[in-house]
């Protein structure tokens, strides 16, 4: 009875030890790839990615150019009533906006 009781709890060791080093000699061979993946992924802009950025680009330009905008408008009041300052500012905002444009 007590052999036995040895030979059951040395086969459950063993077959409890084989796995677990089964799937540490799989993650150790794996774990190369999965780095190296995960550096790709890191490094590179999915196409997504790269539509977020854009659209949030054009958004803030679009922010940037309202804002430009009122200022213009607002400055070419006061220039027509000729406030020479107003027209120095004008000019400093429209090469803004133009800056902007082509931005």
């Amino acid at each position: 009875m007590r052999k036995s009781m040895t030979l059951i709890i040395a086969i459950s060791l063993n077959v409890s030890l084989n796995a677990c080093v089964g799937r540490i000699v799989g993650d150790v061979v794996t774990a190369p790839i999965k780095i190296t993946s995960k550096t790709v992924d890191l490094l590179t802009t999915s196409q997504s990615e790269a539509d977020e950025n854009r659209g949030r680009k054009m958004r803030e330009q679009e922010e940037e150019l309202k804002k430009l905008s009122k200022q213009q408008h607002k400055l070419t009041r006061k220039c027509d009533k000729g406030d020479q300052d107003a027209c120095k500012d004008l000019r400093k905002v429209e090469r803004k906006i133009d800056k902007v444009k082509r931005a």
